[in-house]
């Protein structure tokens, strides 16, 4: 069939094999280019489809020779229906893989379930025996808890009081302002339990009580903080005090995984166009002024570049080095004070005139559509494509 981009609201519905495949092999490539790491050989990525988690995938593999399990929730084509991006990245990763000769198995369900937990740790029994590294970059808006049954769904929205500021629809170009009301107690209880530490700390546990974590393992989770621009939105928001848990859970991984000689970090990453941060008000203006300085003083990376840095010269480099509160700071480029007065300078000039001017709105809508497999240069969008594509590793119990 011939595919097309489709919306609704901020969520592209289709995507496209071959781009996705194409996204995938440009990271991979990326990775291969750089030095080898001399890092971890048994990693499981929770959250491994998409951007920051099929990043440090692909890191994993291509830069320390790793064997890797995904974990991931994606759908497969269905009759006029292409499967989700998440899904065709996935099978170009494995892949890639295959032909390295590098293990790289997919399991394939809600991540949150007891059922998947078990499912995992049962491959990794069989498979490995142990593992180095466990990466958590799980986002989804809601969450099944696999003890109670409770369903949590998250908001993204202020706290304490309603927020107002600018905002752009990054499809046309308009530049707005937004009132955001703030959120109730109950849904930020929901957006914790969705999006803070307590699934990311069931893995572990797991993991330990199956005695599946091999000496020195390490574990890590992604994070944002951002600017004042976005804080009351993000960092003070719903968003901000399930980011907070998640740090939090951080300390205690810490003090758990001691014994075996482990480490527990949160990576406060740089803002990058992901599903999930079109969907915040004023984060999509904000970054769209952000990548202009950053390409300008040649700063700029997009998620393989951040993982490639992050695994290379942080995480697996003779020493971690960390922020006051046992961070690792990613968003150290993006944090520095010029580039940051330079952005505040432009978000009291821009408008609906002159943003094309004044941003990078193009560049960010271009990494939106990207996401998706869409504006690759070489690939044909008006020719049929084969959307029914497997996952090599899923078996039909699994897929």
């Amino acid at each position: 069939m011939i595919v097309k981009p489709k919306f609704k609201g901020f969520i592209c519905t289709t995507a496209h094999p071959a781009g996705c495949a194409q996204h995938v092999m440009e990271q991979i490539r990326h990775v291969k280019s750089q030095p080898s790491i001399d890092g971890p050989k048994r990693v499981l990525v929770i959250g491994s489809s998409t951007g920051y988690g099929l990043a440090s995938r692909i890191v994993s593999a291509f830069g320390a020779k790793a064997a890797t399990i995904g974990v991931c929730f994606e759908r497969p084509a269905s009759g006029k229906r292409t499967a989700t991006a998440g899904w065709y990245n996935t099978a170009a990763f494995e892949q890639a893989a295959q032909e390295e000769g590098l293990y790289a198995k997919t399991m394939n369900g809600d991540a949150f379930s007891q059922e998947v937990k078990q499912q995992t740790l049962d491959l990794i029994r069989q498979d490995w025996g142990k593992v180095d590294l466990v990466v958590y970059s799980l986002a989804s808006p809601k969450r099944v808890h696999p003890v109670t049954g409770e369903t949590f769904s998250s908001v993204i929205k202020p706290v304490g009081k309603p927020f107002t500021n600018k905002t752009v629809d990054f499809h046309t170009g308009s530049v707005s302002e937004i009132t955001i009301d703030p959120a109730t107690e109950e849904e930020i209880r929901q957006t914790v339990a969705v999006m803070g530490g307590e699934d990311w700390k069931m893995w572990i546990d797991a993991l330990r009580d199956a005695d599946l974590l091999a000496p020195g393992a390490t574990t890590i989770a992604y994070s944002y903080i951002g600017p004042g621009i976005t804080h009351a939105v993000y960092r003070e928001g719903t968003i901000g005090k399930a980011k907070d848990h998640l740090e939090a859970t951080a300390r205690e991984l810490r003090d758990q995984l001691r014994d075996l000689g482990g480490r527990a970090y949160i990576s406060v990453n740089k803002a990058l166009v992901t599903q999930s941060s079109s969907a915040i008000p004023v984060v999509p203006l904000y970054m769209s002024l952000l990548f202009k300085i950053m390409k300008e003083q040649e700063l700029h990376e997009g998620c393989i570049e951040q993982m490639q840095r992050l695994f290379a010269e942080r995480l697996y480099a003779e020493e971690t080095p960390v922020d006051d509160e046992g961070r690792i700071r990613m968003d150290d480029w993006e944090m520095k004070g010029e580039i940051q007065e330079a952005v505040t300078r432009l978000w009291q000039e821009v408008n609906t005139d002159n943003i094309d001017e004044l941003s990078d709105l193009i560049g960010y809508r271009t990494d939106f559509f990207r996401l998706f497999g869409f504006q690759f240069d070489g690939i044909d969008y008006e020719q049929d494509v084969d959307t029914e594509v497997a996952i090599p590793s899923l078996t039909s119990d699994r897929g």
